[in-house]
């Protein structure tokens, strides 16, 4: 039985695991309140969980120029999700589209487009360092 604590504690660290990533920010597109460097604490969910003004993780568009980072996670605010407005076009089922806080340094809906779902990663819940 001394073995008991030490399986319930490698069972509660594969279920955060499951749940939460930390992803580390790469370039200045969500600058001042994220710079590049910073540690986020990301909680993995669904579109259907995200809601507008979050900051969201997602993997780019297949064709793009390499990203630095391995996988290679985008960073951004969610400005619309399904059903919603964005610029003149409704933001169809599985999609959404986001914004970098620094809009002049950001790759974001208003060059790309919209995302799809698939893309997804989670949410940022916090800055860990």
């Amino acid at each position: 039985m001394r073995w008991l604590p030490l399986a319930l504690l490698a069972g509660a660290v594969l279920a955060v695991r499951r749940r939460f990533v930390a992803v580390r920010v790469v370039g200045d597109s969500m600058a001042p309140g994220l710079r590049s460097g910073q540690v986020v604490l990301v909680r993995k969910v669904s579109l259907d969980a995200v809601r507008r003004d979050q900051v969201v993780v997602f993997a780019p568009p297949p064709g793009l120029p390499a990203f630095e980072g391995d996988p290679p996670w985008l960073v951004k605010r969610v400005a619309a999700l399904p059903g919603e407005t964005f610029g003149a076009a409704v933001v169809p089922p599985g999609r959404f589209a986001v914004l970098g806080d620094n809009t002049e340094r950001s790759y974001d809906s208003r060059k790309a487009g919209l995302f799809d779902a698939d893309a997804l990663l989670g949410v940022m819940v916090r800055v860990l360092r």
